[in-house]
């Protein structure tokens, strides 16, 4: 049986790693798309492997990322964002990625989809996330004519070091719900089916979350993810929590409906600043962070932090009376970073949060540095009897053929 050959980048961006496709060499049906980005990753995988595809077995290795021509003056290219479920079906579009924002800029540049004046140092891209319908600045080196990777920048969780990819998420608050605080209030109390009442911030700014402190889900807040990996119970009520957020943020109408969409709300499990180490094994001292967080993506607790999540828990430290803002350390210097201690390391945000005429609050922008780096391109295979229907019309816009 013959395969489709699509070509493709394989890229890191951050701390996870996705396949980027051009919109134009795909179908022009989207409803075509989740059929070859299932078959692409290698999913569903109930080995929770993904063995026969492009995927790494985990939430943050098992994305898919397409760019195209810009649909908004504002922006110099559209990105759209897919969460590939590793052992079901899911082709999640309802948020984000954060980490791979920070790889589309370079790759545009790289791809000629935005022209660099010739000895121009540094670039700016102008990114509209199509998830979100938000607006995301990417600046970075130049390095002749291409996007540089080499520099001093090190992300926690990555490897080595390279050329510094600053994100500013301009205007991030409502990028799923359309308010920054969807259910009207910094903190709610909510009556969760199995599990009781629980305090939860709903926070939507980069991508929507709910936030909850450690210790009122019988956590210290500074477990590896390792060890959470293997507190099925505990995992279990705290999806029961991520749904009745869900519910209450408005994103699902009800938990049925919230359990189908599981990139959004993510849930974030944050405390005050405590000592704790990192999965190397390095110290993470208390005078170096300002709060201490651990998040769930996927249902699974992530070995980082998604940036988006990430993103929002910065926003959160900056609202008076979240759940976040109680626990970070810095919160009386809202001109300050946030400084989060995660199980990779120390992640350094900046944020900005004003109070508005009437006392409503505004997120003004949320700001980060990653790396990222092109691994490899060419063509990715997915076998023609996994995608029927696009086998059956033919490749996408681009007139790329099917290999034999």
């Amino acid at each position: 049986m013959r395969q489709l050959r699509i070509p493709a980048a394989f890229y890191r961006g951050g701390t996870s790693n996705a396949v980027v496709f051009h919109a134009s060499d795909l179908p022009a049906d989207r409803a075509l798309w989740p059929e070859i980005f299932l078959a692409a990753l290698g999913s569903p995988d109930p080995n929770g492997r993904q063995l026969d595809g492009m995927g790494g077995g985990i939430s943050s290795l098992s994305k898919v990322c397409v760019i195209g021509p810009p649909s908004r003056a504002d922006a110099d290219i559209d990105y759209s964002f897919f969460q590939i479920g590793v052992k079901d079906m899911t082709v999640d579009d309802s948020g984000n990625c954060g980490n791979m924002s920070s790889a589309m800029g370079p790759f545009a540049v790289d791809e000629g989809l935005v022209k660099v004046p010739p000895g121009q140092a540094e670039a700016l891209v102008r990114i509209h996330n199509t998830n979100t319908k938000k607006i995301i600045w990417s600046r970075f080196p130049m390095d002749e004519g291409l996007a540089g990777v080499d520099g001093s920048m090190a992300v926690p969780g990555v490897s080595g070091t390279g050329a510094p990819v600053r994100l500013e998420f301009r205007e991030p608050g409502g990028a799923s719900t359309g308010k920054l605080l969807p259910t009207g209030r910094a903190v709610d109390t909510l009556d969760v089916p199995g599990v009781g009442r629980v305090r939860v911030s709903c926070i939507d700014a980069a991508n929507a979350c709910a936030f909850v402190r450690a210790e009122e889900v019988g956590l210290d807040g500074t477990e590896m993810p390792t060890a959470l990996d293997t507190m099925t119970e505990l995992l279990a009520r705290l999806e029961a929590i991520r749904c009745a957020a869900s519910v209450a943020m408005g994103i699902a109408a009800d938990v049925e409906a919230a359990r189908r969409k599981p990139s959004i709300p993510k849930l974030g499990i944050v405390t005050v600043p405590k000592a704790a180490k990192t999965l190397s094994g390095e110290p993470i001292p208390v005078s170096e962070i300002d709060v201490t967080g651990r998040m769930i993506s996927i249902g699974q607790p992530h070995r980082a932090l998604p940036l988006t999540g990430a993103l929002c828990m910065a926003v959160a430290a900056r609202v008076p009376g979240s759940i976040v803002h109680e626990a970070n350390g810095s919160r009386d210097n809202p001109e300050a970073d946030v400084r989060i201690g995660m199980p990779s390391g120390i992640l350094v945000l900046a944020a900005s949060v004003k109070v508005q005429a009437g006392g409503a609050l505004h997120a003004e922008q949320a700001a980060v540095y990653r790396t990222a780096r092109r691994l490899f391109d060419g063509h990715v295979y997915c076998r023609a009897s996994r995608v029927p229907g696009v086998a059956g019309q033919g490749q996408g816009q681009g007139q790329r053929k099917a290999a034999e």
